[in-house]
């Protein structure tokens, strides 16, 4: 839960600081901040106003007596700008440095993005190009950060007759599929009756993947063989799968241990390495 403020451009900048304002106080004064609260900040172009964010929250914090840190937001990529500065930088990854360890995901918006390109109306979708491009970009410059990419939405509603409803199932159903196979793990939706496929795609996807999964993680944490060399880069990947399974609810963690032979805490030692520093001979 939580709210979409307006964004820190400089003509509606203190209608956005007020509405934040005015929700969070709300929020204390009903009994304090909820668990799994979202915040997120709009239309961002530059990383100085993700500075600015950090510096609101750090006030807020301090004047409502809150542990320091514990007001974070997404970040919502709806321009050029975000993507790629004038001197040719990555701006997303500059954003999520400015964030100072607050930000908690990069959320994709489909059509100011594609709009701010030039795209037209009829072609405006989550598997565009420019929207492959800007989330590959934004892939990469939250690779290793804890920083979550979520994909966008569709604006194709599945409402009136039958088969229209259906159309717009399909429509969704492959966009998330899509998603999910170019690692795009989280995403958003326009309308409550995009959830029916949206739990369909996601718990298919790992329905479908976890009999390989297991069965490769399991012959490489016993090294035995198979048709397939893993490495640990792989066993890291096998266990991301399974694990991502369990906490969305598409596999159950007794299946999982009886077909992998690993508990829990084992696959997460999989899918997060402990990194081995140098030796005292630098070897």
């Amino acid at each position: 839960m939580g709210i979409r403020m307006k964004c820190l451009e400089a003509a509606i900048r203190d209608r956005g600081i007020r509405t934040l304002d005015v929700f969070l106080t709300g929020l204390m004064d009903a009994g304090g901040l909820p668990d799994g609260l979202v915040l997120t900040l709009p239309k961002v172009t530059y990383a100085e106003q993700v500075t600015a964010m950090v510096r609101l929250l750090e006030a807020f914090e301090e004047a409502r007596g809150l542990a320091p840190g514990r007001l974070g937001f997404e970040i919502q990529i709806e321009t050029s700008q975000a993507i790629l500065a004038t001197d040719g930088t990555a701006t997303v990854a500059r954003m999520i440095q400015a964030a100072e360890g607050r930000a908690t995901g990069l959320h994709y918006g489909t059509f100011d993005y594609s709009a701010c390109l030039g795209v037209s109306a009829a072609h405006q979708s989550a598997d565009h190009p420019a929207a492959d491009h800007a989330k590959a970009v934004m892939q990469v410059a939250a690779a290793g950060t804890g920083v979550r990419v979520c994909d966008g939405s569709t604006n194709v509603l599945p409402v009136g007759p039958t088969a229209r409803v259906h159309d717009a199932w399909r429509l969704h159903h492959g966009l998330v599929r899509r998603a999910l196979a170019r690692a795009y793990y989280q995403g958003w939706d326009m309308h409550p009756g995009h959830l029916p496929t949206r739990y369909a795609a996601v718990f298919a996807f790992y329905r479908e993947g976890f009999a390989q999964a297991a069965e490769r993680l399991s012959r490489y944490a016993g090294r035995t063989g198979g048709d397939v060399m893993d490495e640990p880069a792989t066993a890291k990947a096998l266990s991301g799968h399974l694990l991502r399974g369990l906490d969305c609810g598409a596999l159950d963690a007794a299946e999982v241990t009886a077909a992998t032979g690993l508990t829990r805490t084992a696959l997460e030692a999989f899918a997060a390495p402990r990194r081995v520093g140098p030796t005292a001979s630098g070897q």
